[in-house]
């Protein structure tokens, strides 16, 4: 069975910095993609980032792009999500979630099929 376990997440003032891991285990061969994803209070799950399973390509949501950089470790299984000059706007409980079908960027949230659990960022102003 494959599961994905986030970690990093926490409290951080505007401005600042902070690292989120996904580490997957399980038939993770199978997998076309894996992304990060965000959802804030009353608001609908958003997409983050992705990247391609095959050549490390990525691609970014407009608002974080410049600040967010997602990279893997295929030698560990796991993903990453560097955040840098967070804003309050991005506070949120942020998801990974893994794809097996080669949709490119497909950032619905149906063309990624399994999902950690999620790990709480807030940015104090």
């Amino acid at each position: 069975q494959v599961q994905l376990v986030e970690s990093g997440g926490g409290l951080v003032q505007a401005g600042g910095s902070l690292r989120l891991s996904c580490a997957a285990s399980g038939r993770t061969h199978r997998w076309y993609k894996m992304g990060w994803f965000r959802q804030a209070p009353g608001k609908e799950r958003e997409f983050v980032a992705t990247i391609r399973w095959r050549d490390s390509d990525t691609y970014y949501t407009d608002s974080v792009k410049g600040r967010f950089t997602i990279s893997r470790d295929n030698a560990k299984n796991t993903v990453y999500l560097q955040m840098n000059s967070l804003k309050p706007e991005d506070t949120a409980v942020y998801y990974c979630a893994a794809g097996d079908r080669p949709v490119w960027p497909g950032t619905h949230v149906t063309y990624f099929a399994t999902w950690g659990q999620g790990t709480q960022v807030t940015v104090s102003s």
